[in-house]
């Protein structure tokens, strides 16, 4: 028998998305039924797009001396499954078959450790800020890509999952957009976004 979208998609990783491999990742829980998208927002520093610095920190090559926020930072070792830039361009750096360190202390429809049983992607951008219509038809056909060969049921932000220690993507995310976009694809949405 066949896998799941095994046209677009390769041991988790997908196909169309530009691979680069971070060591910040785990097996799963087993019997984890993947069914949760937790969409995140990041810009390294704050505020500044279109550089490498994203990519750095997900393969643990940031230089720490680089920008005095990354004295913040140092040390942490994180990863997402994907990153979609500005422009709507798609990395990726952990198997969507595998756990990536993304979403920390967190809960979401009655199960804790989102890590465990979720998909994270990062937004280039800044909490608060609005993000590119790029950004958004990217979005979509991942979620849709992902709904191929795992059972997304559900999408959140981080805010969403860790409410009072996260607030990314914020309210400059257009949650109804999104929405709009998936129509049909079976997706609960965070209420009242």
């Amino acid at each position: 028998m066949t896998e799941p979208g095994a046209g677009i998609w390769d041991d988790g990783w997908l196909r169309t998305a530009r691979r680069l491999d971070s060591p910040n990742f785990g097996p799963r829980p087993a019997g984890a039924c993947i069914d949760l998208l937790v969409v995140h927002s990041i810009s390294l520093p704050p505020g500044r797009y279109g550089g490498e610095e994203v990519q750095q920190l997900f393969t643990n090559r940031l230089d720490w001396n680089a920008h005095p926020y990354f004295a913040q930072i140092r040390g942490l070792e994180v990863s997402a499954h994907f990153y979609i830039r500005r422009d709507g361009e798609l990395w990726q750096f952990v198997s969507a078959d595998d756990r990536a360190w993304h979403a920390g202390v967190s809960q979401w429809r009655g199960r804790a450790n989102c890590n465990d049983d979720s998909i994270g992607v990062e937004l280039e951008g800044l909490e608060g800020e609005r993000f590119e219509d790029a950004q958004y038809d990217t979005l979509a056909q991942l979620a849709r890509a992902l709904s191929v060969r795992y059972p997304i049921a559900h999408v959140a932000g981080h805010e969403h999952i860790a409410p009072g220690r996260k607030q990314d993507p914020g309210p400059g995310f257009d949650w109804r957009r999104l929405a709009r976009q998936l129509t049909g694809a079976g997706i609960a949405f965070p209420p009242n976004p």
